[in-house]
């Protein structure tokens, strides 16, 4: 089926992928209010009816099933055989919320552009902070700096960066900018959501603050870690081998001064390099950013004992040196939050766009060592050239 752009139009109606995952959410509800209706008449011995709205409900499910288009038709809606025309619409209120908690955060955002009528409950923020507690369950840990629905649409996309090299900005104490500046202000803290999935179980959840005002901060290597040395070892009976295409890891970026988030992570592996002398294997979920610099988030583990030992995140140039400062990382981080998110596929591209940026790095370095083993080889044929016209004057002196 093709996707269809959702409007704003009243009376347009809903994208068939909606009314899918609407129509499965809505027999998940009768059916457990069946159970429970069953169980009941078990003890008071009376028959198990259901109420209208369930009634309701199961119609507007069959007719969602029977249809083949993109859009719900009429349905209908007496039981003496007379026909009305009932939408989705009409469904109560107290279904439609416990439907939509079950939608996606790309289809509740685009059920509540699709329909005026569901403007308000796509809206509503208990929604929105059980989505995003799903999702990353180290918000938890996290004290609420902005509204979910605003952390959920910057923090669920990928950035799109196409960022030349930015001059770094001093950060202020309120994490504000300087008068008439365009360029993002710099952080002055980043709190840090990290959540390591395995095999999609969550297996670690933290929140880490980083004062990033501090001058050690600037000066170092842009780098936070979520988990250092003591490390952990998996929950299982028995020490379990870690298969590195398993694992997923989420790492947000918040601002608590502005509110603003960014991923900073590719969700799944891009890179899996092994160190056959340690056993140990990095997981890499690195995200290539513009001005030729890459977000590297790292899981490092042990394969075979099932212990993950250390997940960080650190920013690296195009030339591969010694990283990127503080400094120049919070300006990146900066313009990545207040720029563009990137689309559906963006998830796939970034190992395509990792690959690029690694084989790129690789080729600069080999045009580098070729360029210095070229002047390596002028420099000592000027100086043998030297100390043999030395010789020779020396000899016919």
């Amino acid at each position: 089926m093709p996707n269809t752009k959702p409007s704003c139009s009243d009376n347009d109606h809903l994208p068939y992928s909606i009314h899918k995952r609407i129509s499965t959410s809505i027999y998940i509800y009768i059916y457990i209010y069946m159970s429970k209706q069953r169980i009941r008449s078990s003890v008071v011995s009376k028959p198990t009816t259901l109420p209208d709205s369930a009634i309701l409900s199961l119609r507007a499910l069959m007719a969602i099933n029977n249809d083949d288009d993109r859009c719900c038709p009429a349905f209908a809606g007496a039981d003496d055989g007379a026909e009305s025309a009932t939408s989705i619409e009409d469904l109560p209120t107290d279904v439609l919320s416990l439907v939509l908690r079950r939608l996606d955060g790309a289809s509740l955002a685009a059920l509540g552009c699709a329909s005026a009528a569901f403007r308000g409950l796509a809206a509503d923020p208990a929604a929105w902070r059980a989505l995003c507690l799903a999702l990353w369950p180290s918000l938890r840990d996290v004290p609420p700096c902005c509204d979910h629905r605003r952390l959920f649409a910057d923090a669920f996309p990928f950035p799109a960066v196409p960022l030349a090299a930015l001059p770094p900005q001093p950060p202020t104490p309120g994490g504000g900018g300087g008068a008439g500046s365009s360029l993002p202000p710099l952080p002055s803290r980043l709190v840090s959501a990290v959540d390591l999935r395995h095999g999609g179980a969550c297996v670690m959840s933290r929140a880490v603050e980083t004062d990033a005002s501090s001058a050690w901060f600037l000066g170092a290597p842009f780098r936070v870690d979520a988990l250092t040395q003591e490390g952990f070892t998996l929950p299982s009976p028995s020490p379990a081998p870690i298969d590195p295409a398993d694992l997923e890891l989420s790492w947000v970026l918040i601002d608590p001064d502005t509110g603003r988030a960014v991923n900073a992570s590719s969700r799944r592996p891009v890179s899996v390099d092994r160190r056959w002398l340690t056993g140990e294997t990095v997981v890499r979920f690195a995200l290539v950013l513009g001005g030729g610099v890459v977000l590297d988030a790292a899981v490092t583990c042990d394969e075979r004992y099932g212990h993950v030992r250390e997940v960080s995140l650190c920013m690296e140039d195009a030339e591969g040196g010694g990283g990127v400062s503080g400094r120049d990382g919070l300006a990146v981080v900066a313009a990545a939050m207040a720029g563009a998110r990137r689309g559906r596929g963006a998830e796939e591209d970034t190992r395509v766009r990792y690959q690029e940026f690694v084989k790129g790095r690789a080729d600069r370095k080999e045009r580098k060592a070729r360029r210095e083993g070229i002047i390596d080889l002028c420099c000592s044929g000027v100086g043998a050239a030297a100390f043999v016209g030395f010789l020779v004057m020396l000899t016919f002196r």
